[in-house]
């Protein structure tokens, strides 16, 4: 009995012994042992979203099994916080996700400031919202411009990715800086936003909405957009729920779960906006998800800005704020602009207090808390642990593209090899926070 040329390869030992002696078809196919192929995506892979690695068990082109190996952008920012002061510990931070950068800074400066025990200024709370909700469209723009990308539309890469440049401008204008910011600090803001800041926004909330309508023109009557979306990566609500898996990818699945609703912080209580969800589950309902948070935002933004209150812009407690931040009058309200200008050649003590907190920063009383926050990969949250000193203990973080990258085996399980680019692209995970 001649063995088939397509199948020597694929078969054991036991299975050519029964080949030998003349075997019935049927004994010989139970004894065949069908390897499968094991390949390496990555890390150097262009759509795998930063130096991440998969390896693929692949049955022909199908996948039976995905691995995601990180580790190769480390970069020890929870250990070096211990050694930098909570002030410093900013900096760090907001190099994590370097696509939302302003949602570290938010909810470490949150976990902070619950340690303390104080009340950040309303114009603090509501320039943190306003300029976290335009993080969330732009980080939502490099999702767009990328998968685009990796499927094989090169405007939508052109047009996320020129847009995004409008309100990485703005970020500059007030901060000094297009990423990694540093600008949202324990008790409220680095310095006041500039005399044109409505203005720049105003302007940015009238020329988003033109560009999203555009997006939505392009992708949604797409065939080719919908054919390698649609009943790709399938992750349903009870799924979700056992990994863990948050953000997008539940309100995909048909669970309204927002934190700016369930748990809110920095007044969001204020604003009234809708979580899209959608039931389907799939690559495309996030696709979906994402488009609407986005409009859902500049709801937020409008609202954020009409309401836009005076006032400081930092916490009046000398414990914190330089002399130059602290507020006069025995009820802690208003800013004195002789006081100033000229408090620190006039006052000794207030030279001192400035020198102590720039060198050696504030103590924070002993205790633990856990600071959750609505980032556009779904839940942030800071673990802090103070003993009481100048500097952390612990920072731990709930990192959700960490948390979701896990969800990318059960995603890719019976789909094609070129399907895992969708998958990974709909998890939409940054490699800087997954290896913190």
């Amino acid at each position: 009995m001649a063995i088939d040329p397509n199948t020597e390869a694929r078969i054991s030992d036991d299975a050519r012994a029964l080949f030998a002696v003349g075997a019935d078809w049927e004994s010989v196919v139970d004894a065949v042992d069908y390897e499968t192929l094991t390949v390496n995506m990555g890390p150097q892979h262009p759509s795998t979203h930063g130096v991440l690695r998969l390896v693929l068990e692949l049955d022909g082109e199908t996948v039976t099994n995905l691995k995601p190996i990180i580790g190769y952008l480390h970069t020890g920012i929870e250990k070096n916080a211990e050694y930098r002061t909570w002030v410093q510990g900013t900096t760090f931070f907001t190099r994590m996700d370097y696509l939302a950068p302003l949602y570290n800074e938010t909810a470490y400066c949150l976990g902070v400031e619950k340690l303390l025990d104080i009340e950040v200024p309303e114009r603090a709370q509501a320039v943190r919202v306003i300029l976290m909700e335009f993080n969330r469209i732009a980080s939502h723009l490099v999702w767009l411009a990328t998968g685009g990308m990796e499927l094989g539309s090169t405007t939508m890469m052109t047009f996320g990715f020129r847009d995004r440049e409008h309100i990485l401008d703005l970020f500059e204008s007030q901060s000094g800086l297009r990423m990694n910011h540093a600008y949202i600090r324990p008790g409220g803001l680095a310095q006041d936003v500039t005399d044109d800041f409505k203005e720049r926004c105003e302007s940015l909330l009238e020329l988003l909405p033109r560009k999203i309508a555009e997006y939505e023109d392009l992708l949604k009557k797409n065939p080719i957009w919908n054919d390698r979306l649609r009943g790709v990566g399938h992750l349903d609500a009870q799924q979700c729920y056992e990994l863990g898996v948050t953000g997008p990818l539940l309100r995909a699945a048909g669970v309204p779960w927002d934190l700016r609703k369930a748990q809110p912080y920095s007044g969001y209580e204020r604003y009234e906006f809708d979580v899209p969800t959608e039931s389907a589950g799939d690559s495309y309902a996030r696709f979906l998800v994402r488009i609407e948070e986005m409009r859902q935002s500049m709801r937020i933004i409008r609202q954020a800005l009409d309401t836009l209150p005076g006032g400081p812009v930092m916490h009046a407690d000398k414990r914190i704020a330089w002399p130059s931040q602290q507020a006069l009058g025995p009820d802690g309200i208003g800013n004195d602009p002789e006081y100033i200008r000229h408090i620190m050649g006039e006052s000794m003590e207030s030279l001192i207090n400035h020198f102590k907190l720039v060198t050696q920063g504030f103590t924070v009383p002993a205790g633990q808390v856990y600071q959750p926050v609505e980032s556009p990969r779904g839940e942030l949250g800071y673990a802090i642990t103070s003993t009481g000193t100048n500097k952390p203990y612990r920072v731990h973080v709930r990192e959700p593209s960490f948390v979701n990258l896990q969800a990318a085996d059960e995603m890719s399980k019976g789909h094609m090899v070129a399907d895992v680019v969708v998958v990974v692209a709909s998890l939409d995970p940054v490699m800087g926070g997954v290896d913190r």
